[in-house]
C-alpha cells in the first residue's frame, strides 16, 4: 500500500468516525442514551483505526486494535491524554451491549460524546500533519 492509499484509508475511516458521532448526536437528542454512548464509542474506535491505517495495521478484534494503539500511540506519548477516554468508552460500550438492564445516563452519554469529539479532533490533526 502506498502513502496515498494509506492516507485515503485513514481519511475514509475518519469519515466513518464522524458519521458515528453524528448518529450519537441524533440518538442523544432523542433521549436514546445507550445508543448515543454506543455510537460515541464507535466514533473513537474508527478514529483509532484511522491512525492504524497509516501503519498499515488492522485487526479483527476491538481489543487487538485498542492494545496496538495503546502500545504504539499511548505509551509512546503520541496520544497519552486519551488512554482513559478509550478505556471508559470501551467499558460503557461492552456493558451496554452485553449486560442486561445496563442503563446509560444522560450525563454519561454526554460525556462519551464530548470525549469522542476530543479524540476525533486530535486524530484529525494527526492525520492532517502526516
Amino acid at each position: 500500500m502506498d502513502k496515498f492509499d494509506k492516507v485515503t484509508l485513514a481519511e475514509y475511516r475518519l469519515d466513518t468516525a464522524k458519521e458515528n458521532l453524528q448518529t450519537a448526536y441524533i440518538d442523544f437528542e432523542n433521549e436514546m442514551y445507550k445508543g448515543a454512548a454506543n455510537r460515541a464509542y464507535y466514533a473513537i474506535f474508527h478514529s483509532l483505526r484511522a491512525v492504524l491505517a497509516l501503519d498499515e495495521k488492522d485487526f479483527k478484534k476491538h481489543s487487538a486494535i485498542i492494545a496496538y494503539f495503546n502500545q504504539n500511540y499511548i505509551k509512546t506519548k503520541i496520544f497519552p491524554e486519551i488512554h482513559n477516554i478509550i478505556s471508559k468508552a470501551s467499558l460503557v460500550r461492552n456493558s451496554s451491549d452485553y449486560d442486561d438492564f445496563y442503563m446509560v445516563s444522560k450525563e454519561e452519554a454526554k460525556e462519551q460524546i464530548s470525549n469522542s469529539e476530543y479524540v476525533l479532533k486530535l486524530v484529525h490533526k494527526y492525520i492532517e500533519d502526516k
